[in-house]
Parts: structure tokens; sequence; C-alpha cells
């Protein structure tokens, strides 16, 4: 994937009263699936840190009030999620609140379900401009 970096957004927002609202729903027994890989009881997870370091592009890890307004209008109120800012300018979501659910907090499982991700969108994206190059000799 020609990707120009990756963007998490979590389900919580920043600030202390975002961080209140966010231990109160977790007492509650809601949670946020990208926050549960991300981050261990009082830190970031250094697994998580040496995943970011690995990936070879830039990652941005925002909160739902702090996304710019592309990736607010690709996330259209569903947070957790994962998306790739892709070379062209597209943002593509890569994982959604289901698929980072299924991790089960686990930074080697979101790393596979990343990987995964981001081959599906390459060979998605191949897929594209062979069909557009086919188009073009077909003419």
């Amino acid at each position: 994937m020609e990707s120009t970096e990756v963007v998490m957004a979590y389900d919580a927002d920043a600030g202390l009263a975002g961080e209140l609202r966010y231990v109160v729903g977790k007492l509650a027994g809601r949670h946020c699936g990208l926050c549960d890989v991300t981050n261990g009881h009082l830190r970031r997870r250094p697994a998580f840190d040496e995943l970011v370091c690995s990936l070879g592009v830039p990652v941005q890890v925002w909160h739902r009030n702090e996304q710019t307004s592309d990736v607010a209008a690709c996330t259209a109120g569903r947070t957790p999620t994962v998306l790739a800012r892709l070379a062209d300018g597209a943002v593509v979501e890569l994982l959604d609140a289901g698929a980072l659910d299924a991790c089960g907090g686990d930074v080697d499982r979101f790393a596979a379900a990343l990987h995964r991700a981001i081959d599906d969108v390459s060979a998605d994206r191949l897929d594209d401009d062979v069909d557009a190059v086919a188009d073009r000799l077909g003419e």
C-alpha cells in the first residue's frame, strides 16, 4: 500500500472531561477497542510503541475530538477506527470497531489484523490499477 500515514481514532475525547467520561464509561462496562490495544492500566503499552516504529510510515493517534476534517468525514462518527491516508490523498478504513474488539487488547493480534488489512487495501488498489489500465487499452 502506498500509504503516507496510518491514522487511529479513539472512541474517547481528549481533555480532562473526556478522560473522566472514559473512566466512568469503563467502570460501567463500555470500552474502546483501540484504547485496549494502545494503553495498559496507567500508560501506553511499550509493545504498541514498538509496533508503531516498525510500520515504516508516520502514525497519528487521535481522540475523537482531535480528528482532522478529512479523517472525521471518513469516520463519520464511527470510532474507534484505524485508517490509512494513501499517496493519492484518499483516506480508507483499515480496521473498524468490531475488528479492534476482536483483538482483545492484544498488540500482536492487532498487528496481525493491521497487516492483513494493509495487504487487502494494497490488493484492492492494485486490482483497481489493473482495471484502469485494461480499460485504457480497450478504448
